[in-house]
């Protein structure tokens, strides 16, 4: 439920094992493991969120019970429909994700839509603690004129697109167009631009949807332009993405020099990581390529390039006004230093000829439910330490909680906190006493209005469908799109 730049994404900064616990970590779950009372506690969303903060529950408590709630009705959030499918590997922590849900005291119900198929307050009432971790599912918006017209569609619908994410499996972005431009210069930003310009060939293999697979076969986008208000120095994509581009199969770079006079004395201050992310943009924009590399490049049919100082104005429409025909983009200066830099408008503007425009701006949490506290200037819950103010035993974590950025680590760290202040608030008395029905009482309300909870154990069979339907074609998976028909699989 949660949807994840995780800034998507890094993902990439997905962590191969826990960090041992601390000892007061240990002798916390120690005092707990004499008490007799079983906490019923429950989670809303199945993303790493979500996850992770169950996890550290069941981890910590040995005789809590968790129930993660999940509007889709299939598990893992941004894990599945996030990560770019050429990123298997960043997938793996689903594996850690099914032990958990394995554990004889959790269980997964999914397709069971929280603030519609039941309230907040029901789920108060039937469990001790409950905590929201349902991300950000929404995206930011341009709010800027021409936006509605054919050819402008957000990255994170793209992204559900060719990730099988149900709601946008009808999508068919118009790929007939020359030219691209991804406005937002982040990681999903470089996701869906690498998307459009990897030959798919390379793509075959993964779990991309066959739909995506053969509308990027007929593509006709030969250029894509990732536009940010901002210069080098405050890009938000990472090394591993960058790199990513830069060696990407049948394109090469087109990198301004101007846009980086001056930047090698400035970067000395800055800290490693950024040092060494704008060093390697300073090799891809200035430095001379190798024989093979100019050999390569000139030999592409396709490139990209980064254009800085940039701010979208205004979607142009083609003469018949009835589609996108391009982008009028305010030049920008920077004012202010360091995490204060902002970008102002200098008075020119250019226009950039496109057919497609893809809005990577970032995304933003939704109010769940009329009882819970929302900021929606921030889009985040209102709390304290992952407790929302004044909502006595409500919680939440990750994006939801934050906002909408970080990379993996920050998303575990997070909801590893959540859990922690759940459970000193629980020793601490300040939960409700007594015992609480749990899902037994969910489950009578949800069958009383016809939802039909999907369990881990029907995911697991709608998996295995989907590796069965994908060996054929040597690929991980096909997806399965519709949830009818998942349904009807599972014979509901």
């Amino acid at each position: 439920m949660a949807p994840r730049s995780w800034r998507w994404w890094p993902w990439t900064a997905w962590p191969r094992t826990r960090p041992p616990p601390s000892e007061s970590t240990q002798s916390f779950h120690q005092q707990f493991s004499t008490q007799e009372q079983t906490p019923q506690i429950c989670v809303v969303g199945s993303g790493p969120a979500g996850f992770y903060t169950a996890q550290h529950l069941l981890k910590h408590h040995s005789q809590a019970h968790v129930d993660i709630y999940e509007k889709q009705l299939v598990p893992f959030g941004l894990v599945r429909f996030g990560v770019a499918p050429d990123h298997p590997e960043v997938k793996n922590v689903i594996n850690t994700f099914t032990r958990t849900a394995h554990s004889d005291r959790c269980a997964f119900h999914g397709n069971v839509v929280v603030g519609r198929d039941v309230t907040v307050q029901e789920l108060r009432d039937a469990y001790h603690a409950v905590v929201l971790s349902y991300g950000a599912e929404d995206h930011r918006g341009l709010e800027i004129p021409g936006e509605e017209l054919p050819g402008v569609l957000s990255a994170r619908a793209f992204v559900g697109w060719y990730n099988g994410l149900p709601e946008n499996r009808k999508l068919a972005p118009d790929l007939s167009c020359d030219t691209a431009v991804v406005l937002g210069q982040g990681n999903v930003a470089l996701d869906v631009a690498r998307i459009l310009l990897t030959p798919p060939e390379y793509l075959e293999k993964t779990d991309i949807t066959e739909a995506a697979l053969g509308a990027l076969r007929q593509s006709q986008v030969k250029t894509v332009w990732i536009v940010g208000r901002r210069g080098p120095l405050q890009v938000a994509f990472t090394i591993k993405e960058l790199r990513e581009m830069i060696q990407l199969p049948g394109t090469r770079p087109i990198l301004d020099p101007a846009d980086f006079l001056g930047l090698q004395d400035r970067i000395k201050e800055v800290p490693r990581p950024r040092k060494r992310l704008t060093e390697l943009l300073l090799q891809a924009a200035t430095e001379k390529p190798g024989v093979a590399e100019a050999a390569r490049r000139a030999s592409a049919s396709r490139a990209w390039g980064l254009r800085f100082f940039r701010s979208p104005q205004q979607v142009l429409p083609s003469p018949d006004g009835r589609r996108a025909a391009g982008i009028r983009l305010a030049v920008t200066r920077l004012e202010g230093v360091g995490e204060a830099t902002r970008a102002v408008p200098t008075g020119a503007v250019e226009d950039l000829p496109c057919g497609l425009v893809l809005s990577s701006i970032g995304y933003k949490s939704r109010p769940i439910d009329p009882s819970v506290p929302f900021d929606p200037k921030l889009g985040v819950i209102p709390n304290m330490e992952g407790r929302v103010v004044d909502v006595p035993g409500l919680y939440c974590s990750g994006w939801v909680k934050r906002g909408p950025t970080g990379v993996i680590t920050t998303t575990m760290t997070d909801s590893f906190v959540t859990g922690q202040i759940l459970l000193q608030d629980l020793k601490a008395g300040l939960l409700p006493s007594g015992p609480r029905p749990g899902y037994a009482a969910i489950k009578a309300l949800l069958g009383s209005r016809g939802v039909w909870p999907v369990s881990f154990s029907d995911w697991e069979k709608l998996d295995a469908e989907e590796v069965s339907r994908g060996q054929g074609a040597g690929k991980p998976r096909e997806k399965l799109l519709d949830p009818q028909e998942m349904l009807r699989l599972l014979g509901r």
